[in-house]
């Protein structure tokens, strides 16, 4: 067994943080599926610049695209949703075995949209009805029009993957935005049992913000411990209406950033059932060479409460932090979208 499925004999997902054309045609993807127990793809903005700037498989595409007389952001979903129905196709048996609880394809919509919340709607309504497989999901920024797009989307059968969740105040509320969905949903009489969801929190970016501000023994330590508690408090949420599924918790952002901690602590350290861990291609590589699969999210909870503690006695707010880093996040995502546009305009 690889190391990286070990992962998800242990009950956690792994997902690839990255897709190409290159990556599907190659068989790359394939093989990861089928190799390593991959069970599911998240993409974003800056994903797809860099994929559509360096993937020889996108440049012919780009060429005739730049032709037609549609805007520069219908041209790129022309370009990549092929490609996200594709991926989609490739998980599509593993989406059925589990009863559609893995096998997913996140694509967000435009950043542009992050305060705007009929817009977003809207925007996630036409590209669930334009991807059309049911194994897809669309990604959506926990700002505070995003979770309330989040609640409409999930009342309408969308699968919904939240993301750009920093701090516990924005999960709490994109938790509770997810139980309101499902219950408006039931309570109109439709099913939930199929809606798929994941809260995605960003892991690295907290401590790469905070670490230069902290004593040496509490560095590398708060975002794994913000995780922890928010695992332990997600394993004591009570039943949702209807057979449907828990909105699983998701680490995004889980590459070292600073280049003194282990490759693999940001996977190794946030391993428990339930949850998914999306990486990309260098830190699945470095976890297949050297990773070590072990349950624990539930390891070491007198720590994790004497870090928080330690860091709110700093006068550390951990929800004043998340709000300055999802501000830095979103445009960092917009920046992203402006280059990518550009490409093919």
């Amino acid at each position: 067994m690889s190391r990286i499925a070990a992962v998800s004999a242990l009950g956690q997902q792994i997902w690839l943080d990255n897709l190409s054309r290159q990556l599907i045609e190659s068989g790359e993807l394939a093989r990861w599926i089928s190799e390593d127990a991959v069970a599911g793809v998240t993409s974003n903005p800056a994903i797809f610049y860099n994929a559509i700037r360096t993937d020889p498989a996108y440049q012919t595409a780009v060429a005739t695209l730049k032709g037609s007389a549609q805007d520069a952001e219908r041209r790129f979903e022309n370009l990549v949703l092929p490609d996200i129905q594709k991926a989609c196709d490739l998980f599509l048996p593993l989406y059925e075995a589990s009863s559609g609880r893995a096998g997913l394809v996140s694509f967000e919509v435009s950043p542009a949209l992050a305060g705007e919340q009929r817009a977003t709607v809207q925007a996630a309504q036409r590209l669930w009805s334009e991807i059309a497989r049911p194994n897809a999901m669309i990604k959506i920024p926990a700002t505070a029009a995003g979770i309330a797009a989040v609640r409409e989307c999930i009342a309408d059968g969308i699968n919904v993957n939240v993301t750009l969740i920093f701090s516990p105040a924005q999960l709490a509320a994109v938790q509770t935005a997810y139980r309101e969905g499902i219950e408006r949903r039931w309570q109109a009489g439709q099913s939930v049992d199929r809606i798929a969801s994941v809260a995605s929190v960003f892991i690295s970016r907290l401590d790469t913000l905070l670490d230069p501000e902290l004593p040496r023994e509490l560095q590398g330590r708060t975002a794994i411990a913000m995780a922890r508690r928010a695992y332990a408090e997600w394993l004591q949420q009570p039943a949702l209406p209807g057979g449907a599924q828990a909105q699983m918790l998701l680490w995004a952002s889980t590459s070292a950033k600073n280049p003194a901690y282990r490759d693999v602590l940001y996977v190794e350290q946030l391993i428990g059932q339930g949850t998914v861990n999306t990486v990309p291609d260098a830190t699945l590589a470095a976890f297949r060479h050297h990773g070590e699969a072990a349950p624990t999210l539930n390891a070491d909870a007198a720590g994790t409460e004497h870090q928080l503690a330690a860091i709110a006695a700093l006068g550390i707010d951990l929800d004043t932090v998340g709000e300055v880093l999802q501000r830095t996040g979103l445009q960092q995502f917009s920046e992203a979208f402006a280059k990518l546009l550009d490409l093919v305009r």
